[in-house]
This record gives C-alpha cells, sequence and structure tokens, in this order.
C-alpha cells in the first residue's frame, strides 16, 4: 500500500501523524511511505530522519494526495485539501464530523472512506485513539487558564495555587472523563481548590479513590453547575458524548453569575462545545471576551505542544495504520471491531450514528459495506 502523510495546514498545527520510527515499520513490511517535504519539522522531526528509515521524501503536497491510497493526518481536512481527496481513497484522521456540516458534505462528496480517530472504541467503552490528545488538553486547560487569570492577559489576576495566607483559585471541571480528570489532576498539582462535576456516580466513586483530597467530587445537574461557576475562577469545559455534539451545559445567561475576569477554557470546542457562547479560536488568537468572562477555545490545544503531542499520538494510532496497511481498510475493520467503529463515512455513506443525528441524514449500516 502507498501510505500519504501530508504537512498539516489547520492554522498553527505542528503535529505529524506519523513518526520516523512508524516509517520504518511500514516500509519493512513492504509497504511506500510518500512524506510531504517538511511535514515532521514542527514535531522535531527532519526529512532526512524519514529518507534513513526507507520513506520518500515528495515535494509537493498535490503527489502526496494524488498518489497515497491511504492518507494518515492529525486534523480533519480543511478546505483547500477537501478537493484532493480521491473516491476510495482512505483517510485516517480526527474529523469531529458532528461540530462541521461542511466537511461532513465535502467528505460525503469526496467519495473516500474516513476513519475517524475520536470514535474507535474498545469494548470497555474507552476511547484509545482520543485518550492521549485528552490527556494532553485536559493538562493544557489549566495551564492555559492559569495563564489567562493573570492581569496582564485580561483576567482577575489570581494565581491559581494561592501563597501562605491567601485562599488558592477556585477550580470548576466539568466532565469527569479523561479531560477532566487530567484537568483535575493539574489544577490540584498547582494548589487550586477543585470541584469536579459528572453523571456517573460510579466514576465519581472511582475519581475520589485516585485524586487528591484538595479536589471534591460533585455531582452534575443544572443547579450544582450554576452554584459552581457562581464561585469560580476557572471553568473546564470536558464533556464528551463520543461522534456527537456536546450538549450546552453552561447558558449564555449564566456568565453573569460568574466573577468579573474568570476564565473558561472548554476542550469541547471540537465537539461544539458545551459552554454556550463558545466558539473556535486558535492559537494565533486563543481568547475572546463575553459578559467580562474569558473565553478560550483552542480547537487543537495539543498542537501547542507538538512534540509531547505527536509522539502520544502516534504511539496510540500507529497498530491501527499498521492493521490499515497491511489488511487493506475492510478486513482490518472486520477483524477489530473496535476499528469498525472508526467508520464514519464510506463512499458518500454515513456509517456513524452520532453524525447522521447531527445533521438528519440518512444512516447505512457499516456491514453491508465492509
Amino acid at each position: 500500500m502507498i501510505v500519504g502523510v501530508p504537512k498539516e495546514i489547520k492554522t498553527a498545527e505542528n503535529r505529524v501523524a506519523l513518526v520516523p520510527a512508524g516509517a520504518e515499520s511500514l516500509v519493512s513490511d513492504g509497504h511506500t511511505v510518500l512524506v510531504e517535504q517538511g511535514a515532521g519539522l514542527g514535531s522535531g522531526f527532519s526529512d532526512e530522519a524519514y529518507r534513513a528509515v526507507g520513506a520518500t521524501i515528495a515535494g509537493s503536497v498535490e503527489e502526496v494526495w494524488a498518489k497515497a491510497e491511504m492518507i494518515l493526518k492529525v486534523k480533519e481536512p480543511v478546505e483547500p485539501e477537501w478537493k484532493r481527496i480521491r473516491k476510495g481513497q482512505v483517510l485516517f484522521t480526527y474529523f469531529h464530523f458532528a461540530a462541521s456540516e461542511p466537511l461532513t458534505m465535502a467528505i460525503l462528496a469526496s467519495g473516500c472512506v474516513a476513519i475517524a480517530y475520536e470514535t474507535v472504541q474498545l469494548s470497555t467503552g474507552e476511547l484509545p485513539l482520543l485518550t492521549p490528545m485528552s490527556e494532553v488538553a485536559g493538562r493544557m486547560a489549566v495551564q492555559e487558564g492559569a495563564k489567562y487569570l493573570e492581569k496582564v492577559f485580561g483576567g482577575s489576576g489570581i494565581l491559581l495555587g494561592g501563597v501562605p495566607g491567601v485562599l488558592p483559585a477556585e477550580v470548576v471541571v466539568i466532565g469527569g472523563g479523561v479531560v477532566g480528570t487530567n484537568a483535575a489532576k493539574m489544577a490540584a498539582g498547582l494548589g487550586a481548590h477543585v470541584t469536579l462535576l459528572d453523571v456517573s456516580l460510579d466514576r465519581l466513586r472511582y475519581l475520589a479513590d485516585v485524586l487528591p483530597p484538595n479536589v471534591d467530587l460533585l455531582y452534575s445537574n443544572r443547579h450544582n453547575i450554576l452554584e459552581q461557576i457562581k464561585r469560580a475562577d476557572l471553568v473546564v469545559g470536558a464533556v464528551l458524548l463520543p461522534g456527537a455534539k456536546a450538549p450546552h451545559l453552561v447558558k449564555r445567561a449564566d456568565l453573569k453569575l460568574m466573577k468579573p475576569g474568570s476564565v473558561i477554557v472548554d476542550v469541547a470546542v471540537d465537539q461544539g462545545g458545551c459552554i454556550e457562547t463558545i466558539k473556535p479560536t486558535t492559537h494565533d488568537n486563543p481568547t475572546y471576551v463575553v459578559d467580562g468572562i474569558i473565553h478560550y477555545a483552542v480547537a487543537n490545544m495539543p498542537g501547542g505542544v507538538p512534540r509531547t503531542s505527536t509522539l502520544a499520538l502516534t504511539n496510540a494510532t500507529f497498530p491501527y495504520t499498521k492493521r490499515l496497511a497491511k489488511r487493506g481498510w475492510k478486513q482490518a475493520c472486520k477483524d477489530d471491531h473496535a476499528l469498525a467503529l472508526g467508520l464514519n463515512v464510506v463512499e458518500g455513506k454515513v456509517v456513524y450514528p452520532g453524525v447522521a443525528e447531527a445533521f438528519g441524514l440518512p444512516l447505512t449500516d457499516p456491514a453491508t459495506l465492509v
């Protein structure tokens, strides 16, 4: 198989979907690996590092898309890439279709096979290809939130951990999954007082055993959310419904309850966000203010730390990449139910329920296409 790795062109996105070690493994399996010139530089991997393990460096992005049978990416294809996608070509990347109707329609029109990292799901419910980036984003959410609480960035001027004689900041985390747990760990480690809300009592019991004592666990409902955001200096949105649009748990009117200069970081922005006033931003222009509240909503937060993120992501994605290249997408999905759940769009048909529901599109059973 010819496996293509184009350079990411989303704003300030420096990750790459395949590291040289992965390229070496694919080449040793007899595949051709075509890497766009400079694709790995943002993550610290030179063209020479890919050449040294047998990959071919393509001089143009057009060559990668035109020749590759399977395209490996990190972020969803952006508009300039849509016209390059071919019928039957496999795209393996993050898509987050439910947050973008134009992207969904473009992928449907292309006739490609879209396998989304974020919906590959184990029998335990774990999302193994979302987990590493959720870990990064959860930790970054607190790092960025702490920064924007500084007065020079427009915040209320509060140090997250306080100092002896001065109370620490109040951090509220909505959602106790991978993002929320990592955010709570980071905020607690910096000395903040943290309240984490979730709707699963089993999850809250587990978190009570593993999180430090400066994290309080609270059942998530409308009343409790409103009570907590009144006190919050930093609110982290960490709600995920796999493959579907996130629910708006904090409404526009609720912002008036919050303290001026407090910060919201909504990690769920990729899936539409769990804060009603959230809209995607970029690393170049990461924040905006609504009703005196700073909103941080960078849609590719892990792209800000690309070396760490690329290594963490490819550790998780590469075993699936290897199987897709070796067996082809149909056989690989037949052999692995978790990977089959990654199928979102197949040659013009929506096969993932969350995407069909988001836009009122007909749903096709993927078993009839594999």
